[in-house]
């Protein structure tokens, strides 16, 4: 069956390190993972008191994500050309220290330019793991065990996505914003020690002249139908998700509590999500890429008529939350296939292009939002994640010709 994984074989079999499965290092980087989403999304529960200390705006203090997020780009589009045979261990080390440092640097900044850096520094760091992933976990665990590896890196971030905000709140209710932040090295320094102690030695292969240039991968059809799949498929989810909060306290019209009780239940779905994909996986790959956004379109519509009935809207952000927070797997694993001999630019080039189409989604989300009300906004995440739906079976096709 062409639409099933096991078919395909990823080109680092000849790794000494794919033959054993080193599950304790996955466990590591999945805390990586929790670690790094945790300090990304920090600021999002404690705009306000990071605005009055540094005697800022809440606007300024928020562009602390969006300057995250353009330093991810820029280093996933520019690590694959920099690290040349780097043992890759060493580099995940080096980006965990990095992670501690910027929060130490956010949590002392004395003035706003101190808070930026901080927040360019997670920036690195975010685009040098993700870009990472996929190569990782085909280093460190079997083929056929890659997706099980990228559902438990997934799963970190899952579970950072469901405690992340809340627990951010409640340590700067306690602790200020500042011992929030500085909460995050601690951590830091367990997921650093234990990934010196699990992850093995993995050298990096010399590359053929211009290999690093990652846009060359869009040469081939399959792999730029399915790089366009995925951009589509995050720009649709974050062009509703983006707003979900002001529609459940207009439209739903829930209170505080049943908004983070709601917001709390998508999280969970999402992390049940994570749990159960890999198994689907080793049965279907593109039958997931192509459901998850027809299906999720379908949501998005459904909501327009329903979103005044609690009971309804709870049980459709629930599967949304299952199957959205799932969908990076399903992707991470397309990319492990698609491009197994060069799965650090590939990652590269994935990163790009996630970020880019999360903030142009969440853009074009806000204006219609903005101009025509929360129907048009759902209308056009729809439509975008079913241009998901076309685009990747058309990647699937070209794979298959």
């Amino acid at each position: 069956m062409a639409l099933t994984t096991s078919d395909t074989h990823d080109g680092t079999s000849t790794d000494k390190t794919n033959n054993t499965a080193h599950w304790s290092g996955v466990f590591a980087m999945s805390l990586c993972v929790f670690t790094l989403i945790a300090s990304e999304f920090m600021p999002v529960s404690l705009l306000t008191p990071i605005a009055n200390d540094l005697q800022i705006t809440e606007g300024m203090a928020g562009q602390g994500i969006a300057i995250s997020g353009a330093f991810a780009v820029l280093t996933s589009l520019l690590l694959p050309m920099l690290i040349g045979t780097m043992d890759r261990k060493k580099l995940m080390l080096i980006l965990t220290i990095l992670m501690g440092i910027s929060g130490s640097i956010v949590a002392l900044a004395p003035n706003y330019p101190a808070y930026m850096i901080g927040r360019a520094l997670i920036g690195v760091v975010i685009g040098g793991f993700w870009s990472m992933s996929a190569a990782m976990a085909i280093r460190l665990v079997p083929s056929n065990k890659v997706p099980k590896a990228l559902a438990i890196f997934n799963g970190g971030n899952a579970l950072a996505t469901v405690v992340a905000a809340p627990l951010g709140s409640y340590l700067g209710s306690i602790i200020g914003w500042r011992g929030a932040f500085l909460a995050i090295i601690p951590i830091a320094l367990i997921t650093l020690i234990w990934q010196w102690i699990a992850l093995p030695s993995m050298k990096g292969k010399a590359r053929e002249p211009g290999s690093g240039n990652i846009l060359k991968a869009l040469k081939s059809r399959a792999v730029a139908y399915g790089m366009a799949g995925c951009g589509a498929f995050f720009m649709g989810q974050f062009a509703l998700f983006t707003y979900l909060r002001p529609f459940l306290e207009t439209v739903t019209q829930t209170s505080v509590s049943t908004l983070s009780l709601l917001l709390l239940t998508i999280g969970f779905s999402g992390f049940i999500g994570t749990l159960i994909i890999s198994s689907i996986l080793k049965r279907t790959l593109y039958g997931l890429l192509i459901g998850i956004p027809v299906f999720m379109a379908a949501i998005a519509l459904i909501l327009i008529p329903a979103g005044s009935y609690i009971a309804p809207v709870v049980l459709l952000l629930a599967m949304w939350g299952l199957v959205a927070t799932a969908a990076p797997v399903a992707w991470w694993t397309w990319l492990a296939k698609a491009m197994p001999h060069n799965a650090e630019a590939g990652g590269g080039l994935m990163v790009a292009v996630v970020q880019l189409s999360i903030a142009l989604g969440s853009t074009i989300g806000g204006i219609l939002f903005d101009a025509d009300g929360y129907q048009s906004t759902f209308i056009a995440s729809a439509a975008v994640l079913l241009i998901s739906a076309f685009l990747t079976l058309q990647a699937y096709r070209m794979q298959t010709k």
